[in-house]
């Protein structure tokens, strides 16, 4: 069934090459081709039909899809502004011209589009509302949008699967794991039902979530570094510190992927890309604490216990709960000045049962950077 566009497109093409100037044909040509996802087959179709007869309306929408996919967003909007002039008041119009603005970075005027007619009327467009104020990092105004776009639309598999994601985000595992549940395989959805077993240290079950939102081939950084905490926790720290480099890098600017990346290669025995690491996330954001406290552990491994002691204060004033900081305390409270011990009582802790329920301390690092990763 999937394969039958294909299929079509491939016995049009051949009814084309003997009939070339053909305007029916033509379209056909390039409407087919856009359902079985050969954009940029559709592009030149469209532009070959547009020599011989002027693109206007729903044509005109259909080429600006086209292009929009093909990664064109400039004559992607040229081609909704021509559609616009017959289909102003189209609610499905103003959401492919909100979406080629959002893929080309003008969220500002992306959202304008965004109406509540569209997004009560489009699902899709309800999504890429809520992920823009998301994205923007207007978490309240994000939070408020999911809460009523969930409720009206609720039979919409990727926008519960983007609701997922932000629920996380907005530290609300309950409705995360309600809409993860209700989006299907989205690999959204999927890597946020791996993340919250991860969190509760289920790792086969995470693990397989992780691989089945990667197999999509779709760029996932939560999913890639999810993959690497699965390896934190069965103590494969090489790995570990692979996958989380990617999904950090991926991420950019994502302070919590960092943070995990520096613990992976602390943990690996790599103090200078550990140190490395933990800096991005410091020089991004001084006031993140977990940045501060993780540099506190560095300076404490590293002997510079006067220093290690300054930026554990800075680490708990910035966030009481902050499980660097808190790790950093430790190491004060038992090495003194002798930074061998310090690093033995690293160590050492690594492997015991250090909280409630037997859980070990690398066990509570691979829980606590399962929820640090999936904020700021």
């Amino acid at each position: 069934m999937d394969n039958l566009p294909a299929a079509r497109l491939k016995s049009l093409t051949q009814f084309l090459e003997t009939d070339p100037e053909n305007p029916a044909l033509l379209r056909d040509v390039a409407e087919t081709a856009l359902e079985a996802n050969e954009c940029d087959l559709a592009v030149s179709v469209f532009a070959r039909l547009h020599g011989i007869e002027p693109l206007e309306g729903a044509l005109a929408n259909l080429a600006g899809i086209a292009s929009m996919r093909a990664g064109d967003q400039k004559t992607a909007g040229e081609w909704y502004a021509v559609a616009a002039k017959e289909m102003s008041d189209d609610d499905g119009l103003r959401f492919n011209q909100a979406w080629s603005l959002a893929l080309s970075g003008d969220f500002s005027a992306s959202a304008e589009l965004l109406s509540d007619d569209v997004t009560k009327a489009l699902p899709q467009a309800a999504m890429l509302d809520m992920q823009i104020a998301h994205e923007l990092g207007e978490f309240e105004d994000a939070e408020a949008k999911m809460d009523a776009y969930v409720a009206l639309h609720p039979d919409y598999p990727p926008l519960q699967a983007a609701a997922s994601v932000l629920a996380m985000d907005v530290d609300r595992p309950d409705l995360a794991r309600e809409a993860a549940l209700k989006g299907g395989s989205h690999p959204d959805a999927v890597t946020t039902l791996g993340t919250l077993n991860l969190g509760d240290f289920k790792v086969d079950e995470a693990q397989a979530q992780f691989e089945q939102a990667l197999a999509t081939g779709h760029k996932n950084p939560r999913a890639e570094i999810g993959l690497g905490l699965v390896a934190l926790a069965r103590q494969d720290y090489t790995g570990a510190a692979n996958s989380i480099d990617k999904g950090a890098e991926q991420f950019g600017d994502h302070l919590g992927s960092w943070i995990a990346a520096g613990w992976s290669y602390l943990l690996a025995g790599d103090m200078e890309k550990a140190r490395e690491r933990f800096q991005k996330a410091f020089d991004a954001d001084d006031t993140f604490g977990e940045a501060q406290g993780s540099l506190a552990v560095m300076d404490i491994l590293e002997g510079d216990i006067e220093e290690g002691q300054r930026k554990t204060k800075v680490a708990l004033r910035l966030d009481r709960q902050s499980f660097s900081a808190s790790l950093a305390g430790i190491l004060l409270a038992n090495a003194n000045d002798d930074t061998n011990t310090a690093k033995q009582i690293f160590k050492r802790a690594l492997q015991t049962s250090v909280l409630p329920g037997g859980v070990s301390l690398e066990q509570a690092i691979v829980q606590s950077m399962a929820v640090g990763t999936t904020t700021n």
